[in-house]
């Protein structure tokens, strides 16, 4: 039926919005667009680790890292030393994939065994004498500093300190301000530098952390927003607060910028929500639905995710190794398939497994990404029409790929075309 058949009269020939109504729009959506770019800002386009690694403070050294790399070489050597060795430990089929993977794994564990290392004055730390933990904090930034300047530091590494309860407050405050207070004196602080706050109930807490970081940068004359910090999410409080909100988005709010990761914290999570501690697991349902949370949460503000640990250590027997690296080895590829790609690693012998998981899943998705990706740059089509986003986010798994070892650039150049840069573009870092 026509509009002349409705009302009886014709629409207006060239009809058109009046500047006035244009206007308006306009005005209306400015500070809509501003807010947008300014709490979405999207990916920050830089290598995230595929897992943290925490080690005391009182047993870092400057041959800890080198010291994880020998041990978890041993482990795989002993219990996983051919393809069809690590094939059985996994329940997985001893195939060309995993011969693979079996080889990058041990080339990995040898050139980088770790590519996030935290120490830890925090849980893993405890009390100490202040004389004690204030040596120990101006050590941990020496060590730090030597071992980025003789390049035998972890991509990424920095320290965890004790959280802004009132109980030890003072105490995380002081350990903080002496390691980067060393850090400058002793060349700087290094790109890779990461900080984390952990076990955060209230969104002032990061404000807190916040203003001290505003004030030491004003103080030490360094750029604004050089220094970010990650958020442990520990507490049901962190997830939803008494006004039923979810706090997690507003402590991203709060960290105005500096927000480079939520870290889910297995156990002190599980024990807040009254799970006992054989069920206390990264699958179990309670942490499904905080990590649920934390992606939406986390979503388009450049702020990444990471799963947590297991406990269960793969040391003994080569059947008890072998049990327990299945069970790790699972539950990464769990994360992984939820677009959680950094967990922790708790012992050397884990770190077979999280490669072995992790090259495993992008290897055997790089054939179909490539060609996918390939047909979207040349609008071919194929089996599936992919759109903007999901060229986004294959590229973006073919990057990580390439990002911890897992693929190679001149075999993702030869099955897509495409050059680091390109690949870059896609996925709009």
């Amino acid at each position: 039926m026509s509009q002349v058949e409705v009302d009886g009269s014709k629409p207006e020939r060239g009809a058109s919005f009046s500047p006035t109504a244009r206007a308006a729009v306009e005005a209306l959506l400015a500070p809509v667009d501003a807010e947008l770019a300014r709490r979405y800002p999207g990916e920050p386009g830089t290598r995230q680790p595929v897992h943290t690694v925490y080690v005391p403070a009182d047993t870092f050294d400057a041959e800890t890292v080198q010291t994880w790399g020998r041990e978890a070489l041993l482990a795989f050597d002993t219990h996983a030393g051919t393809p069809a060795q690590l094939a059985a430990a996994l329940g997985l089929p001893a195939d060309e994939l995993l011969a693979d993977v079996h080889a990058r794994v041990r080339a990995k564990l040898e050139r980088e065994p770790i590519e996030d290392l935290r120490i830890d004055f925090e849980d893993g730390y405890g009390p100490r004498p202040d004389a004690e933990e204030d040596a120990a904090a101006v050590r941990a930034a020496q060590l730090l500093s030597a071992a980025v300047a003789g390049g035998t530091a972890p991509p990424y590494i920095g320290i965890r300190i004790k959280c802004m309860e009132a109980a030890v407050r003072d105490r995380g405050i002081r350990t903080l301000e002496l390691f980067l207070s060393t850090l400058l004196a002793e060349g700087g602080l290094p790109e890779g530098l990461v900080l984390t706050l952990p076990k955060v109930t209230y969104v002032e807490q990061v404000t807190a952390l916040v203003q001290l970081l505003e004030d030491f940068e004003q103080r030490a004359g360094l750029p604004a927003k050089r220094i970010g910090f990650e958020i442990q999410i520990e507490t049901t409080q962190a997830i939803l607060g008494p006004d039923g909100r979810a706090t997690v988005a507003r402590m991203i709010d709060a960290a105005e910028g500096r927000a480079t990761g939520l870290h889910y914290g297995t156990f002190d999570y599980s024990a807040s929500c009254g799970v006992s501690a054989a069920y206390q697991s990264m699958d179990h349902p309670v942490a499904d639905h905080a990590k649920a949370v934390m992606q939406v949460a986390a979503a388009g503000t450049g702020v990444r995710l990471s799963d947590g640990s297991t406990n269960v250590i793969p040391t003994g027997s080569t059947e008890q190794v072998h049990a327990a690296w299945k069970l790790h080895h699972g539950l990464v590829r769990r994360s992984l398939a939820r677009a959680y790609y950094q967990g922790w690693d708790m012992h050397p012998a884990h770190l077979p497994t999280r490669y072995a998981a992790v090259y495993a899943f992008y290897r055997e998705g790089l054939a179909t990404a490539s060609a996918r990706l390939a047909a979207y740059v040349a609008k071919a089509g194929g089996d599936v029409m992919d759109e903007p986003a999901t060229a986004k986010a294959l590229s973006g798994y073919v990057l990580r790929g390439l990002d911890c070892g897992a693929v190679d650039l001149a075999e993702v150049t030869e099955l897509t075309g495409l050059d680091r840069k390109q690949l870059d573009t896609l996925a709009g870092r």
